[in-house]
């Protein structure tokens, strides 16, 4: 059984809860009843510093999935051991559990990640509702799996210009991103979802859904073959509207790392 410490709570970025969330068909609020340590021949791939449970748990809230969740769950869960080597203390502790079932095993529960049994807050419930609010929509942004093409188009005057960045999506949606360069002003950019570049459109708020998608998906150089049939001043314009895109998105930060 698990001794009687504390658990740490990680501080999950917005891309280490996407990650998990998104990828997640249940999304489940539970109630820790008891845990058992796994022997280290059952527990192969274990990361250095961790234990492997057989959890068992109540259900208590189903923020996403099926229905029919039982009202009892079993998983295994990795987690972090303390500094003196022993097995937090789990047992009826709210936890989140970002799972897939099973079939043929109702109410055996398999979990994303192995981390992905998170100790529940108030503010981790709120991100995370937000995250799977903001996944289900129509237009939600889709993955990015890439840049198509880009091109750049100067201005009348020096220091003017306009550069267009199409981006391939998982799902064909398409995703364009805009630069525009005017002497003296800061450069405006925005991001467009359809096939149609609107004016109202912006750029992402940081630690939304389409942020995510670009800050974590983009490549970190604008790929050649993108800028293969522009001119050589065009090309080398578009790339460094390109590097000021992703400077501007920021660091997709990761702060907790897969067990």
């Amino acid at each position: 059984m698990a001794a009687q410490t504390a658990l740490p709570t990680p501080q999950y970025s917005y891309a280490d809860l996407a990650d998990r969330a998104l990828a997640a068909p249940i999304a489940l609020v539970a109630t820790v009843t008891d845990t058992i340590r796994l022997k280290s021949e059952q527990a192969p791939n274990l990361a250095a510093g961790h234990a492997r449970l057989f959890v068992e748990a109540t259900a208590n809230t189903l923020i996403r999935g099926p229905g029919d969740v039982p009202p009892a769950v079993q998983y295994l869960a990795d987690v972090p051991l303390d500094a003196k080597g022993k097995v937090p203390k789990l047992k009826n502790r709210h936890v989140l559990l970002l799972a897939r079932p099973i079939a043929g095993k109702p109410g055996v529960l398999q979990l994303i990640s192995p981390d992905a049994q998170m100790m529940m807050t108030p503010e981790l419930d709120k991100r995370v509702r937000a995250i799977l609010t903001e996944g289900v929509r129509p237009d939600a942004a889709p993955p990015v799996t890439g840049i198509t093409s880009a091109f750049h188009v100067p201005g009348s005057i020096p220091g003017e210009g306009e550069t267009q960045i199409f981006l391939a999506t998982r799902d064909n949606r398409p995703i364009s991103i805009s630069v525009l360069s005017r002497p003296g002003q800061d450069r405006q950019w925005s991001v467009a979802l359809g096939e149609v570049v609107d004016e109202a459109a912006q750029a992402p708020q940081r630690d939304t859904l389409l942020w995510y998608r670009l800050a974590c998906g983009l490549p970190r150089q604008l790929p050649a073959e993108a800028t293969a049939d522009l001119e050589a001043a065009n090309a080398e314009a578009a790339r460094g509207d390109y590097a000021y895109v992703l400077q501007q998105l920021g660091a997709c930060t990761r702060n907790v790392r897969t067990s």
